[in-house]
């Protein structure tokens, strides 16, 4: 229960102390709005060039939106530390830091889920796209592994922040590669094999695919192989955080750079 405390009341301490958004406008403007821009813009130029179809489009692109949140939420929760001069601190806790840092990423992917759902709503109420009642539930499960594996995946970029001076443009690219590799607005088929490859290992591309099996009522059963590798990569990103970041406070702390900006 302690744990369980530690992940969940001290994540959603640290998400209010390190999620840097200074209006709810704000908010809105760059989490709920942009990315249902994104969707349409996609949407639309599938239909100009006659590829694939709204349903390709608009789920793959909700449960897309999610990475926005994701991926640099879970970079601030290591980051920002480093950058507040708060890392020593966290760092020195007798707790177990994997739980502190864990802990973490669960606002993140939160608030990419409720991004995601909104995005779905929103583009299926706006492009007329019928999802049938009973994948809903399904969606909702596929949209969170991929909020999960995204918030790990944000993590993990986090821990090259106590190595990397300037982590965000690592994470600026990374998000651009996910739009580019995990198959939400390019079909696979359209894609060269390397990338098809590369999107395999990256978090979206599987929860993706389970939700458009989802959302053309092809149901649970026929989603579930997705859903799970989904949930297996997630797992493998949160993994690699916890070993990055306990090489490079060992590092940090043999070159007296663990504050260093």
């Amino acid at each position: 229960m302690k744990t369980l405390r530690l992940m969940t009341v001290g994540g959603a301490i640290a998400y209010r102390a390190l999620f840097n958004w200074t209006t709810p406008g704000m908010f809105v403007g760059t989490l709920l709005v942009g990315p249902l821009f994104q969707l349409l813009f996609f949407a639309y130029l599938g239909r100009q060039l006659q590829v694939a179809d709204d349903r390709f489009y608009i789920v793959g692109n909700a449960v897309l939106t999610a990475s926005l949140a994701c991926v640099f939420g879970g970079t601030m929760a290591v980051a920002n530390e480093r950058r507040f001069g708060t890392l020593g601190h966290v760092l020195l806790s007798p707790r177990s830091r994997t739980a502190i840092f864990w802990g973490r990423v669960l606002p993140y992917a939160g608030n990419g889920l409720l991004i995601a759902v909104v995005t779905l709503a929103v583009g299926a109420l706006l492009l007329g796209l019928r999802i049938p009642p009973g994948a809903l539930p399904g969606l909702l499960l596929a949209m969170t592994a991929g909020s999960l594996a995204c918030g790990f995946f944000g993590l993990t970029l986090g821990a090259l922040g106590l190595r990397f001076r300037d982590v965000w443009v690592v994470s600026n690219v990374s998000v651009a590669l996910l739009l580019l590799l995990t198959g939400v607005n390019v079909p696979a088929s359209g894609l060269p094999g390397w990338m098809v490859t590369v999107g395999h290992f990256l978090p979206i591309t599987h929860a993706a695919e389970a939700a458009r099996r989802l959302a053309a009522g092809d149901g649970l059963a026929a989603a579930a192989p997705a859903l799970g590798q989904e949930l297996l990569v997630g797992a493998g990103y949160a993994v690699a955080a916890v070993v990055l970041l306990k090489i490079f406070e060992i590092e940090s702390r043999r070159r007296a750079s663990l504050d260093a900006l």
